[in-house]
């Protein structure tokens, strides 16, 4: 029968070794990142985009 000293150094090492979650995590920061860098790219050229659109339909 292990002690608690023994339970909880088994259990500690058991989570360190655990990386079942790091793929998440790694997906949730890259999908952070990219919407990081879409974003303000979509609000810099939103209003150009519409002008465009607008200049198209007032060609007709």
């Amino acid at each position: 029968m292990l002690s608690l000293a023994g339970f909880v150094k088994a259990l500690a090492g058991k989570v360190m070794r655990d990386d079942r979650g790091a793929n998440l995590i790694e997906y949730g920061l890259l999908a952070t990142l990219i919407v990081l860098v879409v974003l303000p790219i979509v609000i810099i050229l939103g209003p150009l985009v519409a002008a465009l659109y607008t200049g198209v339909i007032g060609a007709f």
